[in-house]
């Protein structure tokens, strides 16, 4: 049987908390960990450093199952990945709920938005399979109005630090938040032109390219070779699943590199495309998945020369 606010819900309880204070942080907190420990609940705090010392500060975290957020949200398809093979082993064990609070990265922290604004919505289609109750806190003292924004329209409800839990209104279901690839925010401009321009590269072009592009720099053998296999799976979907001509460009730096694969086709009609895992091999989400799973960062959009992947090393 579930308890506290998310008693009798079926599936993932989303909620979000806005707090302008340390102690606003920890009245929400500690009361919904408190509270899961009593019902013996799994209770999972995936927090970055700052708040998890704050959290040490004011109660005991020995019963809790602490993940460091800095690995566990390094990127979103894999903190999907992750946390569905984490939730499945406690269904397995027979749990009535898991509760898990989360630290969700976002510029205010130095972090790219648009990939974790796709992923705060999709998570409530990724995680509805467990009896689940996550709560994602943002501090408004760092974070930015657009963010905050995308946050209420991905959260069907709110906590408040005054014990509070509120449907939110603003909610908006995760096709109806995610936009199309033609509305999805755009990186700035490369700096400069790319080192290296194919038109029609086939997998192998694209491995040869980017192998001689990262050599030199100081981006170290394992992940660079991670990076060669992200492009060449950009470039074959690109051939296969969109529409010619197919480009790649890529810039090479002396710690990153960022290469972009466009054609001219529509883009993926899933609107989860490299987020969830797939079983279609025929569909262009596996080397999608694959490329969130091991990029820096990753960016889908639409303009008017087509469809583009950009992937960050």
């Amino acid at each position: 049987m579930r308890s506290g606010a998310a008693a009798g819900h079926t599936g993932y309880y989303h909620e979000t908390a806005f707090y302008s204070s340390d102690q606003e942080l920890l009245d929400v907190v500690v009361p919904f960990l408190e509270d899961g420990l009593a019902a013996g609940e799994p209770v999972l705090v995936a927090f970055g450093p700052v708040n998890q010392r704050l959290l040490t500060s004011a109660m005991d975290t020995s019963k809790l199952t602490v993940i460091a957020g800095e690995e566990q949200y390094l990127r979103p398809a894999s903190a999907i990945r992750r946390y569905r093979e984490l939730f499945a082993r406690y269904v397995e064990q027979g749990v009535s709920q898991i509760r898990v609070v989360g630290d969700v990265p976002h510029p205010g922290v130095g972090e790219p938005w648009d990939w974790w604004a796709r992923y705060e919505a999709v998570v409530n289609h990724a995680y509805d399979d467990f009896p689940l109750w996550g709560l994602c806190p943002y501090d408004v003292r760092i974070t930015p109005e657009h963010v905050l924004a995308d946050v209420a329209r991905t959260h069907p409800h709110v906590a408040t630090p005054d014990g509070g839990h509120l449907d939110n209104d603003g909610y908006r279901d995760p096709a109806g938040f995610l936009p199309t690839w033609r509305d999805a925010p755009r990186p700035g401009p490369e700096p400069g032109p790319p080192s290296a321009e194919l038109v029609g590269p086939t997998a192998a072009d694209a491995r040869r390219v980017v192998r001689a592009a990262l050599a030199g720099t100081g981006i170290d053998a394992d992940r660079a070779e991670d990076f060669v296999m992200a492009v060449s799976e950009a470039v074959t979907n690109a051939s296969v699943h969109g529409k010619p001509p197919v480009r790649l460009r890529i810039w090479p730096g002396d710690d990153r590199a960022v290469a972009t694969v466009t054609d001219g086709g529509e883009g993926p009609v899933d609107p989860f495309a490299g987020l969830l895992a797939t079983a279609e091999t025929r569909s262009a989400g596996v080397g999608l998945w694959m490329a969130h799973q091991i990029c820096r960062h990753v960016s889908l959009y639409r303009d008017e020369e087509g469809f583009t992947v950009r992937l960050v090393c």
